[in-house]
């Protein structure tokens, strides 16, 4: 087992956890149509839901919040957060908005002409609805490593550069909108991507004419991957590590809810293209608010800029990584599949291995989320066909190339009991894997099905 890596920080606050019997959460449960999204969180012991939004503030975040500019137009705490945005990425344009989803909302549907696709190492599950939004067809271009779980390789997020240029090739360059790496690779299991891919990819999407987005939600922990991994860069600064990054793409959307170690934000970045910042300036005022607070509060402007430094503190990010890795070895241990190695925000359990006897439409990644919360109260969510959804030409479910239970952990949220609760729940599920059975939906809506549909189990 791994050596769990101490704390870089003291706890100055603390948030008392409701304690429930297994009773209680099997009413929960039928309560919430089994599904995740619908239980409430004061009934959830370890929640692992996701690691968006949900991390813990430093004592100078909180500070921050206290004297954010809220200045309808032209806040210092706007300023204050451009000039991070342009020191860490070195992108000339940066615009604040809400969250990620509409980094999206705004950017992609200036990039985007109906009836042409996107491709990307591999789209989310917000990421890719806005390209359906916008008119277009997201298509997945993972790199083959990725789709072999438990085979260890040290940059699973990567894009096939090979498929990529087939990809175009097949679809013609004028019927791509655009090239999105992700980073890292959330569906993959929250790999790391390569700076050499990254580059590979940047020489593809300029040899086509095609536009380079770079989807940068956990951008920090990609870098400290590629620090650990990539031989180029292990004496380089993280810092230097993200310039070089973002150096080869030609506009970047962010969630900053993960990285940066924020409750709410958001960026894009535009480098070097007047044009495309004009019209997202437009965008922005229509959809989000005006451009020098994006759909934020100063106090959350003021927070993010903190936090954008904080998030790349190496020290943080080597124990951050280590959790990850701590809580990985002992489910390995314990002969538990996972996408190996750990991702850079969590550990994803493979459930096709947990569950071989529950074929993808009855959703055996979802099938371990319901029961985790069952055995110990732990929330998580389905990285997988249940997640993925419906073919939107046939109607038919869609297989997903992983079924994975995502445990996202929360950063600066959870201490080393707590991954051993997760660790012990997820070894005594094991012991009873053959008896547990799938999920139905009942009923689910349109888009995005996995945060509102209902399920009940297959008798």
């Amino acid at each position: 087992m791994k050596k769990y890596v101490p704390e870089p920080f003291r706890i100055k606050m603390v948030e008392p956890i409701k304690m429930t019997t297994r009773e209680d959460r099997i009413k929960y449960l039928e309560k919430a149509k089994y599904n995740m999204f619908n239980l409430r969180g004061e009934d959830v012991y370890i929640d692992l839901l996701t690691d968006s939004g949900t991390n813990a503030m430093s004592d100078k975040q909180w500070g921050g919040v206290m004297v954010g500019d809220e200045a309808y137009a032209g806040g210092k705490s706007y300023f204050k957060l451009v000039e991070a945005g342009q020191d860490i990425f070195g992108y000339e344009f940066i615009q604040p908005v809400h969250q990620g989803r509409a980094a999206e909302k705004v950017l992609f549907p200036l990039l985007l002409k109906k009836g042409q696709v996107a491709i990307s190492n591999m789209f989310f599950d917000t990421t890719r609805a806005h390209v359906t939004l916008a008119g277009g067809r997201p298509l997945d271009c993972v790199c083959k490593e990725a789709k072999k779980p438990s085979e260890y390789a040290p940059f699973k997020g990567n894009m096939d550069v090979e498929k990529l240029e087939q990809l175009i090739n097949e679809h013609g360059k004028e019927k791509v909108g655009m090239i999105v790496m992700t980073i890292t690779n959330n569906s993959a299991g929250g790999q790391a991507v390569s700076i050499q891919n990254i580059r590979d990819v940047a020489k593809v999407a300029k040899k086509y004419g095609i536009l380079f987005n770079i989807d940068a939600a956990r951008f920090a922990e990609n870098a400290y991957f590629v620090k650990q991994r990539e031989e180029e860069f292990k004496n380089k600064s993280i810092k230097e590590i993200i310039r070089e990054m973002f150096s080869y793409a030609d506009t970047f959307t962010m969630s900053a809810k993960k990285d940066a170690i924020v409750n709410m934000g958001g960026l894009i970045g535009i480098k070097n293209n007047q044009e495309i910042y004009q019209m997202i300036k437009g965008n922005c005022i229509s959809f989000e608010g005006f451009i020098t607070y994006g759909g934020l509060a100063g106090r959350d402007l003021e927070a993010l800029a903190i936090g954008l430094y904080e998030g790349i503190d190496e020290e943080y990010l080597k124990y951050r990584n280590a959790s990850m890795e701590y809580l990985a070895s002992q489910l390995l241990d314990a002969g538990i599949a996972i996408q190996n190695p750990a991702g850079g925000h969590g550990v994803y359990v493979d459930a096709n291995a947990m569950f071989p006897h529950i074929p993808y439409y009855e959703f055996p990644g979802h099938t371990l989320c319901v029961e985790l919360y069952k055995e110990a109260g732990i929330r998580t969510c389905d990285i997988g066909s249940f997640m993925l959804g419906n073919d939107p030409e046939t109607g038919e479910q869609i297989k997903s190339e992983f079924e994975f239970a995502r445990l996202a952990i929360p950063r600066r949220v959870y201490t080393q009991s707590h991954l051993d609760v997760i660790a012990g729940a997820l070894i005594n599920i094991k012991e009873r894997a053959s008896q547990v059975k799938g999920y139905k939906i009942i009923w689910e809506p349109p888009i995005l099905r996995h945060f509102q549909a209902h399920l009940e189990p297959i008798k």
